[in-house]
């Protein structure tokens, strides 16, 4: 669209990325990058006015984090508990930097205790330190299965099917609806959040509520076969 622009750096854009380059050049829209929820959708999964769930007895409670060092990214912790095929979101907690790992774990692991939770389950690649950090405080930190774009695929029929119960925490809504399906080269289906924005709220809240919900499944199973 500007005749200024030499032709060759257009043709070297487009060899790197033909839809960012169709775009950034050529004025088309994208065709590999799609909304991946309506906001009608995720908000239809609040519950107005609650912004955190106290602990219950009889309940069993489900954890996830997604660490930060403390320099960039925010830290987050989401727990959850299951009411027969609803996944119900208790808490939702984001430590933003610049803060202390150390001092951010010890504040999880007291959350978690409060809850009775004794393993937690987070990013795998964070490396060992999350590990080390919350074994100091009696927690189990466990490697998720699942890169996050896994999970963020596996919540979005809990969502539009109402099988999830969300605080109502402005981040959580923003960070799920900003989300982006992204279709690589390969013809790899990707989602994650757009350049310059985060996304540590969505990832802890996928994550619990992945979790809980295929533990449940794995729990049922368990019992047909007894």
């Amino acid at each position: 669209m500007n005749p200024t622009v030499p032709q060759s750096i257009i043709d070297r854009a487009t060899e790197r990325d033909a839809s960012s380059a169709a775009a950034e050049y050529l004025a088309q829209f994208r065709t590999d990058i799609e909304g991946f929820v309506t906001r009608d959708a995720v908000e239809a999964c609040v519950s107005p006015g609650v912004y955190e769930r106290a602990p219950i007895a009889t309940c069993r409670y489900f954890a996830f984090v997604d660490p930060s060092g403390g320099s960039s990214d925010s830290m987050t912790l989401a727990i959850a508990h299951l009411e027969k095929k609803v996944g119900v979101l208790d808490v939702v907690r984001e430590f933003k930097p610049p803060f202390s790992p150390e001092q951010v774990v010890s504040d999880c692991a007291d959350l978690l205790k409060a809850y009775r939770i004794t393993k937690v389950i987070g990013d795998r690649y964070a490396g060992e330190w999350p590990r080390e950090q919350f074994r100091n405080h009696y927690i189990t930190y466990e490697a998720s299965a699942k890169p996050k774009s896994d999970l963020y695929r596996d919540m979005l029929p809990l969502i539009n099917s109402g099988e999830l119960e969300l605080l109502d925490v402005p981040a959580i809504v923003t960070q799920i609806c900003n989300l982006e399906r992204r279709v690589s080269r390969g013809g790899r289906d990707s989602i994650d959040h757009p350049p310059g924005s985060h996304d540590d709220v969505a990832n802890a809240v996928a994550g619990v509520m992945t979790s809980a919900k295929s533990r449940r499944s794995t729990y049922t199973l368990d019992n047909i076969r007894l």
